[in-house]
């Protein structure tokens, strides 16, 4: 009862995050972001489109290299799937927490065991987290070696936070993997902590949960980094997925005819960014914070009704579209055997 509450919640907030959105887009440009979306050039927009499918093509090959370890006979169509409803799920959900959950579930209703499920969760995350720092860090030096974006202290102390804090989960996720005294650290101090001041009921409990965790955690890792050749392909795909990802506005800008705003290394530069800032929004698919990053970053390049209608486009395409297309694919019947 309770889970589906707590779902409901999160389809009416992102809703209302939605509404409140289009209406702080459009209230000032409105005629002229609807003559904008009048002029768009569907092939160009299309290419957009067959980019973030690519991007869902190169997430799914990293995971699919990470189950069929596991489960040789795992098909792509599977994998497709699990990668999709993922997508649904990280989108419905704050922090996009809801995604690996679920891929424990599905792989276990597919012949995985939970602890081999879960490690092949943890393992795809890791890479993807490690890719998604790694643009992010050259995007920052880039910026800093070429000064792509005027001076802002506001701006630069997001990204800066945004880049912190991913980093602080990558460098936490070598930590919880391979250091047995910062996990003695997090039992004693941190959940102690959290007992004392009534966040947590039952210290024992929580204890071995978080224990439990670990111990999966470290197992996934430890095989991760064992299979070198798993961990570079996963890399490789996870940093194509997120090229992918950020060359679209630039894509959505040629839709709507303007090819000389903006060229293709500052449009990375500038998704990564933009990245950089949403990804610690605590709102399903980031919204409010993406929106806002994707106005002050790509406003230093296009400006009034354009810049609106390219954000909304982009939206649409890299989110609101892999809400729909997941919703479909989880609900495709599959043949049992």
């Amino acid at each position: 009862m309770k889970k589906k509450l707590k779902s409901k919640f999160n389809y009416i907030l992102l809703i209302l995050i939605t509404i409140i959105v289009l209406y702080f887009s459009l209230k000032d440009n409105f005629e002229v972001t609807i003559n904008e979306f009048k002029n768009i050039n569907f092939i160009w927009f299309s290419l957009g489109i067959i980019f973030i499918i690519i991007y869902w093509l190169f997430r799914t090959l990293s995971i699919h290299s990470f189950i069929t370890t596991v489960k040789k006979d795992f098909t792509f169509f599977h994998s497709f799937k699990l990668m999709m409803t993922t997508v649904f799920f990280d989108g419905v959900t704050p922090f996009s927490s809801g995604g690996q959950p679920f891929q424990v579930y599905y792989l276990k209703k597919h012949g995985v065991p939970i602890v081999k499920g879960t490690n092949i969760a943890i393992q795809n995350f890791i890479v993807y987290q490690v890719a998604l720092v790694l643009i992010g860090l050259v995007a920052i030096i880039s910026n800093f070696i070429f000064h792509i974006f005027p001076a802002n202290s506001v701006l630069k102390g997001l990204v800066l936070l945004g880049f912190i804090i991913n980093l602080a989960v990558t460098v936490g996720l070598f930590l919880i993997a391979f250091l047995k005294k910062f996990n003695k650290f997090v039992c004693r101090t941190v959940i102690g902590l959290l007992y004392k001041i009534k966040v947590i009921k039952n210290k024992q409990e929580t204890i071995e949960k978080f224990n439990k965790y670990v111990y999966e955690f470290n197992l996934g890792a430890k095989q991760l980094i064992k299979n070198r050749k798993l961990l570079i392909n996963g890399l490789i795909y996870n940093i194509m997925a997120l090229l992918c990802y950020y060359i679209i506005p630039i894509i959505i800008l040629f839709s709507m005819g303007d090819f000389s705003s903006i060229n293709l290394f500052y449009t990375i530069v500038t998704s990564a960014y933009v990245m950089l800032i949403g990804s610690f929004v605590p709102i399903p698919g980031g919204s409010g914070g993406l929106e806002y990053g994707y106005i002050a970053f790509f406003g230093s390049f296009i400006q009034g009704g354009k810049l609106t209608a390219s954000m909304l486009l982009w939206r649409f395409t890299t989110y609101y579209l892999g809400i729909i297309v997941g919703a479909v694919v989880m609900n495709i019947k599959e043949k049992r055997k």
